[in-house]
């Protein structure tokens, strides 16, 4: 893990995500990218110097909270790009070779209860970039244990499993896979590739309406430092994906990071 991307936005939290950024960078001896996009909505010929403006604003913004962060000799590279969100930080993400995003869970929402605003919420659903979404105010730790929750199995992409594989071998953790069997259950789902099959401790199993029930009922007694998901169709977050908002009542492990890998097909 080389390269990871942190967009920042305007949560009061800011500062605390990018300091666990800087310390998750450090272990990995990685490059943190911190990053800020910005559109602008005028009539054509108008307000010609707002791009200018902007950007300038949202570079000074930036510093600023990078200043106020022990950056422990991590190379950090600051950046601010106009365009559209999901458009932008995939042609950052493809240009910089990055291998990690982390997203703060709430941003931008005065809704308390919101577990994942609509910011990080569009970032995850949209796009197949690795992420790791990181609670507010939570401090950098080993992840020691960590909980994969999986309705199947079969993996037909290559390097999916790279960014678990990569904290696996640095914080010698301890992989516990959950399978859960849903209606969409199809034979053969359960079959755990050697890859797979190389990294897990111990195999769960639970049957559930969607794996999201499935990991409320099972991550509590497993303790998990780390939960690790992945994008599907029919996946993790689809339940709570309308309107790209996830609410904190309906996401019980909000106090702990959560990995979520690219689809494994």
């Amino acid at each position: 893990m080389k390269n990871i991307l942190v967009p920042v936005g305007s949560s009061k939290n800011a500062v605390s995500h990018l300091q666990y950024a800087v310390d998750f960078a450090k272990t990995f001896g990685a490059r943190l990218y911190v990053v800020q996009v910005f559109n602008v909505y005028t009539k054509a010929g108008t307000m010609i110097k707002v791009d200018h403006i902007l950007e300038r604003e949202s570079l000074e913004f930036l510093k600023s909270h990078v200043s106020k962060v022990d950056t422990k000799g991590v190379e950090v590279i600051v950046k601010t790009f106009k365009g559209k969100l999901i458009d932008t930080l995939e042609l950052v993400c493809k240009t910089a070779d990055i291998d990690l995003i982390l997203l703060e869970p709430r941003t931008n929402s005065i809704r308390e209860e919101v577990y994942l605003g609509k910011t990080s919420g569009k970032i995850i659903k949209q796009t197949n970039i690795p992420a790791l979404i990181v609670p507010e105010g939570y401090k950098f730790k080993p992840m020691v244990s960590i909980l994969i929750a999986l309705k199947s199995a079969v993996i037909k992409r290559e390097n999916v499993l790279n960014p678990l594989i990569d904290i696996k071998n640095q914080f010698k953790s301890i992989v516990n896979l959950l399978l859960v069997k849903t209606p969409f259950h199809n034979e053969g789902d359960f079959d755990v590739n050697e890859e797979l099959a190389s990294l897990i401790t111990n195999t769960l199993y639970s049957e559930n309406a969607t794996t999201f029930q499935g990991v409320l009922e099972n991550y509590k007694e497993a303790h998990p430092d780390l939960l690790c998901v992945v994008r599907r169709k029919r996946g993790f977050f689809t339940k709570l994906w309308e309107n790209n908002i996830i609410l904190k009542k309906d996401f019980h492990s909000s106090t702990l990071p959560v990995l979520v890998l690219s689809g494994l097909k």
